[in-house]
Order: C-alpha cells, then sequence, then structure tokens
C-alpha cells in the first residue's frame, strides 16, 4: 500500500528568505503561493512545504520541525563540504562535532545535520550497507575502518 513519503511541510518566517536556501539545496520550486511555497524533493514523487507564519516561533522538537533528505553514501562523504560552498554550516549532533558524518551503528545510517533560517533542522542521511549491534555513536570514517 504505501510507497513513501509524498510530503513533510515546515513553518518559516520569511518565505522569500527560505525560498532562497532550499534553492541552494538544489530542490526545484514547484509552486509559490502568497505564504506556501512547495519545492520537488524528487519530482512527481515527493515535495516540501514551507508555509510563512507565526508557527515559525514554535520551539524546535525533532517531531515537529525537522525533516531527514536521503542521500547516497558517496554524496554524504561529500556533504559538509557541499554545504559549506553554499554558505550553509553544519551543526553538532550527538556531541561528535561536526568534522564529518556521524552513525548510528546498530541502525545503519550515516548522517549530517544543518538548520534552515528559521531553526528547523534538516539532515542528510545515507543508507550503510549493515547493522551493527553497537550503540554508541561514532564518525563515519571511524565506521568503515571497522565494518567495511
Amino acid at each position: 500500500m504505501i510507497k513513501g513519503l509524498y510530503e513533510a511541510h515546515l513553518p518559516v518566517k520569511d518565505l522569500e528568505r527560505s525560498i532562497e536556501f532550499y534553492g541552494k539545496l538544489g530542490l526545484k520550486l514547484y509552486k509559490k503561493y502568497e505564504k506556501v511555497a512547495f519545492f520537488w524533493i524528487e519530482e512527481g514523487k515527493s515535495w516540501i512545504g514551507l508555509w510563512e507564519g507565526s508557527e515559525s516561533k514554535v520551539p524546535y522538537h525533532v517531531s515537529l520541525r525537522h525533516i531527514a533528505f536521503y542521500v547516497e553514501l558517496d554524496d554524504i562523504k561529500k556533504a559538509k563540504n557541499w554545504l559549506k560552498e553554499r554558505g550553509i554550516e553544519v551543526r553538532d549532533e550527538f556531541h561528535r562535532g561536526t568534522e564529518e558524518p556521524v552513525v548510528v551503528p546498530n541502525q545503519a545510517h550515516a548522517m549530517i545535520y544543518f538548520d534552515d533560517p528559521d531553526g528547523n533542522h534538516l539532515e542528510f542521511i545515507a543508507r550503510l550497507p549493515k547493522e551493527i549491534d553497537q550503540t554508541e555513536k561514532m564518525y563515519l570514517s571511524e565506521w568503515e575502518k571497522l565494518y567495511s
């Protein structure tokens, strides 16, 4: 029945500023209205809606203001520099610093985090080839040395 996630929505304070930011991520603007814009994540398959309004003042919580974009493993290795070239800073997550993507071994994911101009937490996430029975987070380079 379910084939994937079609849409997600985030609150923003300044729609024009957010349109510029999400354009830097390489997302294609699909529709723009007075207080909302839709960007294709995967054209014809999934999009993100940005809604200008006072809801942007709601404090961050992962269940309210977070989106993870799937990327390939090779791309996540380049993600920090790719974001930096666009003026976007990587955010520390899991107290591991921002040197490189962080791995959650028992979930088989590598992740890198950053914020949009309104403090919505964004993530690039790549699936790793296998899960490892370990909960301690590590850098991707550490995971590759141990488990590749």
